[in-house]
Parts: structure tokens; C-alpha cells; sequence
């Protein structure tokens, strides 16, 4: 299949394009420079040029602070960007893969959410990522929304490499421990979406490497796994980090859809670490 992947460049488009590729499918790659997803016109005609099969949406706007200061560009690449793509898509009987997030939900319960459970978001940056979600349903019928969390991967900055970079300038790190979630490798994630393409299974899913932590926890086993257990490590909360986006505190997705479609789940966070930090050292 033609598969036009949006967001070239980025961390997990990276590894989509080379998954897909490795998969046999003819990968474009769309960056910025390419197609402003926020342009519709711009949308419509380098779409309608390519002709592709599948719309990959890994473009976003993930500052997540940054969303709080500028609400208008938000909401254009998270909600208006999607609307656009989701139209081209329809216009051209192709099936849209949309990137969504964790941030979505509220984080007031105590056990992973599943694909249907009440959204409340708590942050600009959640709230136009549902927006983006509302658009993608109301004018795609072939979608896949794909609802995932706390990425890292080899091909742009990520929180494993900020936390390897501060150990190797301070001696003490203070790390939020009140905030649980799955970390999940952007590798991973490709080569389940890749999967997911295979039958028209279209719908939302849940898409996580398995097991939690909290950014404190995972901190620890970045650190336990990469030799640097002799660095300090301290928790701290998320009222003392006094950021200017509120975080939900619990957001651990249960991969629900994804397991009654049949899907094997995604190996635990710290072995796909493992992975990661290898490659990071001989890549």
C-alpha cells in the first residue's frame, strides 16, 4: 500500500516510515516544509497529488506547556490539522491513522483506562488532542485513532535522554513520583500500527508498551539500566514542580481493543528501555 506518513522528521514518524518500509509498503514521507497540515487547501492538492492509501498523522503539536502559551497554534496542528487530513482522506477513500494521548483523561481513577471510558482533560494540550479526535470520527469513516503515551525513541529528544544528559551534569536529580503511566517506544509502536493496517479493523485503540511507573520510577530504571545508579535520585511532586500545564496523575491505558482484536501485547516498558539503550550506545 502507498502510506503518506505527516510529521516526517519527528520521533515516531522516524520509525513509521522505516517500519512501513520494511513491511513492503511505499512510504512518503510529509514534512512541514511538504504540507502544513493546518492549510487545508495545501492538504487537499499535496494529497490529492500523492494518492495515497493511508494518511499516517504523527504531527503535533507535544510541547505540553508550551500548548498553555499558545492555545491558537494548539488547536490548529492538534484539532484543525487532523479536520484536514481527515477530509482529504474521505475525499480519497483512504484510511486515516491518527496519534492521540494519554493526556486526553482526567487521571482522578485508579486503574488503566480502556478505549470508552470518560475523557477530561486537564491541559490546552489534552483538550485540542481531543478536539483532533472529534474531527478525525466526524469526517473519516475509515479511521484508526490511536491513543498512546510517554514516548522515547532513537530519532529526536525524549525524556530517557534528558535524564542520561542531567545525570551527567548534576549530582542530585528531583523527579516527579506522583504521576503514573506506560512509557512507550516509538519502535514499538510503529510495528503495532503496521499491524493494525493489515484488516479494517477501524476504531480507537489503546496502544502502550506494558506495565507503569511513575517519571520517578521510570528515572531509576533509566538509570539502574544505563550504570548511573551512583547518581542521587529524589521524588518530588507535581505541585512543587509548578509547571504551566496541569498533568493527570493517573494514565495508564489498558490496550483493551487492541487485545479482543487479538493482538499480542507490547513487551514491558523496561525491556523496550533495554533496546533503546543499547542502540543508543552502538547505533
Amino acid at each position: 500500500m502507498k502510506v503518506a506518513v505527516c510529521g516526517a522528521g519527528g520521533m515516531l514518524a522516524t520509525d513509521v516510515i522505516e517500519v512501513f518500509r520494511q513491511k513492503g509498503h511505499e512510504v512518503i514521507g510529509l514534512s512541514i516544509d511538504d504540507m502544513d497540515i493546518t492549510r487545508i487547501q495545501a492538504v487537499l492538492e499535496k494529497l490529492q497529488a500523492v494518492r495515497p492509501d493511508i494518511i499516517f498523522n504523527a504531527a503535533a503539536f507535544t510541547n505540553v506547556d508550551g500548548c498553555e502559551s499558545e492555545p491558537d497554534l494548539a488547536y490548529k496542528v492538534n484539532a484543525i490539522g487532523p479536520r484536514n487530513l481527515a477530509i482529504a482522506a474521505e475525499g480519497l477513500d483512504a484510511a486515516l491513522i491518527h496519534i492521540s494521548t494519554d493526556y486526553i483523561f482526567g487521571g482522578a481513577g485508579n486503574k488503566p483506562y480502556r478505549e470508552y471510558d470518560q475523557v477530561n482533560p486537564r491541559s490546552v494540550y489534552g483538550k485540542s488532542k481531543l478536539d483532533g479526535e472529534i474531527m478525525v470520527r466526524s469526517h473519516c469513516s475509515r479511521h484508526y485513532i490511536v491513543r498512546t503515551a510517554w514516548l522515547f525513541g532513537m530519532h529526536g529528544n525524549n525524556f530517557v535522554r534528558t535524564m542520561l544528559r542531567l545525570a551527567g551534569e548534576r549530582e542530585l536529580l528531583s523527579v516527579v513520583n506522583d504521576q503514573l503511566g506506560s512509557p512507550t517506544y516509538t519502535r514499538d509502536l510503529a510495528q503495532a500500527t503496521a499491524l493494525l493496517i493489515e484488516k479494517p479493523a477501524y476504531g480507537t485503540y489503546h496502544i502502550t508498551n506494558g506495565d507503569a511507573c511513575t517519571w520517578f520510577e521510570f528515572t531509576r530504571e533509566i538509570l539502574r539500566q544505563a550504570g548511573l545508579e551512583h547518581v542521587k535520585l529524589e521524588p518530588t511532586t507535581t505541585e512543587q514542580l509548578k509547571r504551566p500545564a496541569d498533568r493527570p496523575r493517573y494514565s495508564v491505558l489498558d490496550n483493551y481493543m487492541w487485545r479482543l482484536e487479538g493482538y499480542a501485547p507490547l513487551r514491558p516498558y523496561y525491556e523496550a528501555l533495554q533496546e533503546y539503550l543499547q542502540l543508543e550506545k552502538n547505533p
